[in-house]
């Protein structure tokens, strides 16, 4: 089979615009395919470059790739299966900090550079005060990259046409201002010049980032399939859901430059990301922290399998859109297309997502992600919300640890785990949920001081512990 070569692919060249900070899976299938959709398309005209900084390992298969690698798109669209190949042509170089420090200070010197991406997790967006200077390499992402930002400064003697526009993708909010708050506290604690903060500060645009996509990466038990249809050899190949969003919150300027919208990509230009934030967190996570216990209580395994199930598919839909959906302050249109995508993204055929991997931490997940709705739902209508409840009661019961003689897999902090177990060895169900509502540590206040809630989830609980699973 023909292995991946820029001597045997068309392409034309373009300037690098894009530093990317990452080569992770998310990456090369969210930002890298999108900026090869809008180079197709003629909307953008610029190229990546890649940058390493975690992996030290000299083996690279990327660079033995020429760059070259396939996103293949697997999944559900407005009802119909999708099954795409995109041959990504637009990662012009790849950089390992540590093989090459120069090398890759040197980056900074591109006058065609505009862009910084980067994924290097929630985590990666830190000070760490044992990064002594920019002559040696840092440990954390802001540290690396103010070193960079230095070089780039003094190259072009603080020309405020060199200052950037950074995209962070990592899932934190405030990505944007939290990563150049770091950069200045990098620049302070290295007594870097005071003209280089300025710079930093007034030539430089940070956007705040929401992004969306499941991307399950290599796809391991179908790779010998799909590269026989493509005809070539892809060790790169990373598969993802056909559903994309990124919002970006930033100057107006960003759309001019960035306008990935013209290729007729899911991006949007926002003046407030915080009502896209609410929305992802409420519908697509609150959705799946619902429906987790009370799928898991009635013996269901996956997401699939619970949207499919007629009793769990239709709990799920009415806590969408006649629970969730009517506490949010935006368009109905729009969050009702949100939701629909929400729910053919849950039945992706292709995408294997078991309950018990999304229960992890389930009581810190719905303090954020449900709870919110459950109590606006009481604001707005003065009445408990049926199924929101229901969800409720079912993760008290699942954190019982055991469910009609089957073995539950609570997986969470193991303090927690022996506060539930002795609250379920107290004596009536009432008990157990008034003890259990009143963990200020758990849901952030003391949830008995709402009227009715003890009641109404005693009695969801109490439905749950008379019933049988039900596949």
């Amino acid at each position: 089979m023909q292995s991946l070569s820029k001597s045997s692919i068309a392409s034309s060249p373009r300037p690098v615009k894009i530093l990317q900070f990452g080569n992770g899976n998310f990456l090369r299938g969210f930002t890298d395919w999108m900026i090869e959709k809008s180079n197709q398309a003629g909307a953008f005209n610029g190229d990546i470059h890649i940058v390493q900084v975690h992996s030290k390992s000299g083996s690279n298969p990327m660079k033995d790739q020429d760059c070259l690698f396939h996103v293949i798109e697997q999944g559900l669209k407005k009802g119909e299966l999708v099954q795409e190949s995109t041959l990504v042509k637009s990662v012009a170089g790849i950089t390992n900090v540590f093989e090459n420090y120069q090398e890759y200070l040197e980056l900074g010197e591109n006058p065609d550079l505009r862009f910084i991406v980067s994924n290097t997790t929630e985590a990666g967006i830190v000070f760490d005060q044992t990064d002594h200077s920019a002559d040696s390499i840092s440990k954390t992402f802001p540290g690396k990259l103010t070193a960079l930002l230095y070089h780039r400064f003094k190259t072009f003697d603080g020309d405020a046409s060199k200052g950037l526009i950074f995209l962070p993708c990592e899932l934190i909010e405030g990505n944007g201002e939290a990563l150049k708050e770091c950069i200045q506290k990098y620049i302070s604690f290295w007594k870097l010049p005071a003209e280089f903060s300025e710079w930093i500060d007034w030539k430089n645009i940070f956007c705040n980032t929401l992004v969306d996509r499941i991307v399950p990466g290599f796809p391991k038990g179908s790779i010998e399939e799909i590269q026989e249809k493509i005809g070539y050899k892809d060790d790169m190949a990373v598969m993802v859901e056909p559903y994309h969003f990124w919002a970006i919150e930033g100057a107006k300027t960003v759309k001019e430059e960035f306008p990935l919208d013209k290729a007729g990509l899911n991006v949007k230009f926002v003046d407030n990301l915080a009502p896209f934030r609410t929305q992802k967190v409420r519908i697509l996570n609150g959705g799946h922290t619902s429906m987790v216990p009370y799928g898991y209580l009635k013996g269901l395994r996956t997401v699939r399998e619970a949207v499919e199930s007629p009793e769990i598919g239709e709990f799920l839909r009415k806590a969408i859109f006649e629970e969730i959906i009517p506490t949010l302050n935006m368009p109905q249109d729009e969050l009702e297309q949100f939701a629909n995508d929400v729910l053919e993204r849950f039945a992706n055929p292709f995408i294997v997502h078991e309950l018990k991997s999304i229960a992890l931490n389930s009581i810190s997940k719905f303090k954020v992600r449900v709870l919110p709705s459950l109590l606006a739902y009481y604001e707005l209508k003065k009445a408990w919300p049926e199924k929101l409840t229901l969800s409720f009661a079912a993760l008290l019961v699942f954190y019982k640890g055991n469910y009609n003689g089957v073995e539950i897999p609570v997986n969470d902090n193991p303090t927690l785990m022996a506060e539930f177990n002795s609250a379920w060895s107290l004596g009536s169900t009432k008990e157990v949920v008034e003890k259990l509502l009143s963990e200020r540590d758990y849901w952030g206040e003391d949830l008995r001081s709402y009227e009715g809630l003890v009641e109404s989830v005693t009695k969801a609980v109490d439905q749950l512990l008379i019933s049988s699973p039900k596949p």
